[in-house]
């Protein structure tokens, strides 16, 4: 065989990905350590390398050491365990494999999320000795989780129980008990000793009650192709390829199913139709096209597509929904603000979403389910989700490109979360009203609390409640600080008194009985938006101090901040743009306060601010604010 037909096999073998787990000390590393030394697969130099740091830094008594192949980082290495996904490629005669030796640890969850992600098998080691324990259930709880179908139960270490079969035996019983419940469709047992070899590549001797095939050969013989979804077309479009007039193709990576040249298509989420023209890829075009090809289509009429949207069968939709219930895994340091806005990615799609609802949190040692209202690293739960714009998806166990996510923080841009959707929400669940609820909105309460309100703004509500003679800069002091909050991200309202008296107030005059319910509305108003969990900024001269003390009780003391803007009548009457002054003392305007009606400076106000230093004003007012963990 010469070169080129080697290369050509080569390249049409197929590829298994899978993965090793199992509790710290188990052999997982030395597992794949083993498969690699024992079927030839080391070049000379790492070899060598092996054999020298076997007798520096290993583990095995004297032995080679072949989990050293894979314990790449230093602190691994010095505690003989394994920290961070260790990714290895490998190939036989057969078949080619890339294998992603995850930690043990609980506290690395996410590396095995991260490591079993696109894993077609999973490789779960058992130490014969100590039987099925609490992080054999676990990592099957998430290799379940990840939907693998195909698990191979590896009982590692027979050696240290003299190959026994009654060992092996009782370890498959407890197994498959536990497994039941979890619906994994394909479950093999091995026994082996990784360290010694037995049944690794070979079939050992050993163990002649075994029947079975040597992990190699189980590996190299599993049949996962079926596991791929060729039914459902689900194409995202990736990038638009216009390189002239002549031209315009949709390129992207088919995620499921099977286009052909001459298919009617379907466009989301336009739904418009069209037909399959060419399928194209570097070389030349293609008669159909399947996962995981990348290729760009172009269609027999124009039509307007871009990235993020999803060329689909007509008659083979994915679900078309704002709102879904999904399981997901909490990846970052920092824990869950249920209350953030998040960025969603799946496939080629991004738009915002928030997470309605936490129905549980899952313990993965136990999966006994919980109730919580946040996430803290690497735990687990079900969670509902909405997007702002609608996401084309399949439940993740029937389609795993489609039905799956992460979640990126809008201030750092770190992937915070992986979610699997199980699916939509149904309308029964998201519309039950319970019979509390149904109390509540007999008497007008809302079924939404203030603070969760208040954590979803990311502020606490309040009044800031602006007096001042008329020409002091109230309106200027109101709007200026409404724009510095809403550039710091909070929500806010503005009122002043020209707005007020052209609708809600319109028939009132500036009689001191009208000015004081025209105020008494203003303070209703701000209580029911302080309800709703919103800032409200009020510019109002409100001169009277029994006024301003019923306007704080109506909105409540708690959040009512009284802002005092003092200026001296001469100032006020050179900053009037409105020429009230003049008006007043030409007797064409009556209750003026400072001209023919009194204005009480406040006598507790929370804020004192003068009017000579407005440009300044708002930073101290933003300083209390922040004093006051308003923002």
């Amino acid at each position: 065989m010469n070169i080129k037909q080697f290369l050509n096999q080569d390249q049409k073998k197929d590829l298994l990905r899978f993965l090793t787990a199992g509790s710290v000390d188990d052999g997982k590393s030395t597992l794949i350590g083993r498969l690699l030394f024992d079927s030839k697969k080391l070049y000379e130099d790492h070899l060598a390398a092996l054999k020298r740091d076997s007798k520096r830094e290993g583990h095995a008594g004297g032995e080679i050491d072949y989990a050293l192949l894979l314990d790449g980082l230093k602190a691994e290495r010095e505690q003989g365990i394994t920290i961070d996904v260790a990714y290895r490629y490998f190939s036989t005669n057969k078949r080619k494999f890339i294998i992603a030796d995850t930690p043990g640890h609980e506290q690395y969850t996410r590396n095995t999320i991260t490591g079993g992600s696109t894993a077609n098998l999973a490789i779960i080691l058992v130490d014969a000795r100590q039987g099925v324990i609490t992080q054999t259930k676990r990592h099957t709880f998430l290799v379940s989780l990840l939907g693998i179908k195909h698990i191979v139960v590896a009982i590692n270490k027979m050696d240290l129980v003299d190959y026994k079969r009654e060992a092996f035996d009782k370890i498959v019983d407890d197994y498959n008990e536990f497994v039941t419940s979890l619906g994994i469709p394909d479950i093999n047992f091995i026994p082996l000793s990784a360290l010694k070899g037995d049944n690794v590549v070979d079939i050992s001797d050993k163990m002649p009650w075994y029947h079975g095939k040597s992990m190699l050969e189980f590996l190299e013989t599993v049949q996962v192709t079926s596991d791929k979804n060729f039914e459902d077309l689900r194409y995202p479009v990736q990038y638009v390829i216009r390189p002239d007039l002549k031209y315009r193709g949709f390129a992207g990576k088919i995620a499921s199913g099977i286009i052909r040249k001459g298919d009617e298509i379907m466009v989301l989420p336009s739904r418009q139709k069209a037909k399959v023209k060419s399928i194209d890829i570097l070389n030349g075009s293609l008669e159909y096209a399947f996962p995981p090809q990348s290729v760009s289509v172009t269609l027999d009429r124009e039509i307007d597509v871009s990235r993020g949207e999803m060329l689909v069968h007509p008659n083979n939709l994915p679900r078309i929904e704002r709102h879904f219930e999904a399981m997901l895994v909490w990846m970052d340091e920092k824990p869950m603000n249920p209350y953030t806005q998040f960025y969603i990615k799946q496939t080629t799609n991004n738009t915002k979403a928030r997470i309605d609802k936490i129905r549980h949190k899952i313990d993965v040692n136990t999966l006994e389910k919980t109730e919580t209202d946040h996430f803290e690293l690497n735990e687990i739960g079900h969670v509902v989700i909405t997007t702002v714009k609608p996401f084309f998806f399949d439940p993740y166990k029937k389609n795993h490109n489609t039905g799956s996510f992460v979640l990126i923080d809008p201030v750092t841009n770190n992937t915070v979360a992986v979610g699997l959707i199980l699916d939509k929400v149904s309308s029964e669940r998201s519309l039950k009203i319970t019979s509390e609820d149904t109390q509540k909105i007999v008497k007008g309460e809302g079924l939404i609390k203030t603070i969760e309100r208040e954590k979803r703004y990311n502020q606490k509500a309040t009044t800031l409640w602006i007096t001042g003679l008329h020409g002091s800069g109230k309106n200027e002091l109101a709007y200026t600080l409404e724009k510095k909050l809403f550039n710091t991200g909070a929500t806010t309202i503005l009122l002043d008194g020209k707005s007020i008296r052209s609708g809600l107030s319109k028939e009132l005059d500036f009689s001191p009985a009208d000015r004081a319910e025209h105020l008494r509305r203003v303070a209703y108003i701000c209580k029911m938006l302080n309800d709703q969990g919103i800032i409200t900024i009020c510019s109002f001269i409100s001169p009277n101090e029994d006024i301003r003390n019923q306007v704080a009780e109506i909105i409540g003391k708690d959040k009512f901040n009284l802002i005092y803007l003092k200026s001296n009548l001469e100032f006020a009457k050179k900053n009037d743009k409105y020429g009230l002054y003049k008006l007043a003392e030409e007797g064409k305007l009556k209750y003026l306060p400072g001209v023919d009606e009194p204005f009480e400076e406040p006598a507790k106000a929370n804020i004192v601010v003068k009017a000579e230093k407005n440009g300044k004003n708002v930073d101290g007012i933003l300083d209390y604010l922040i004093k006051k963990k308003i923002i």
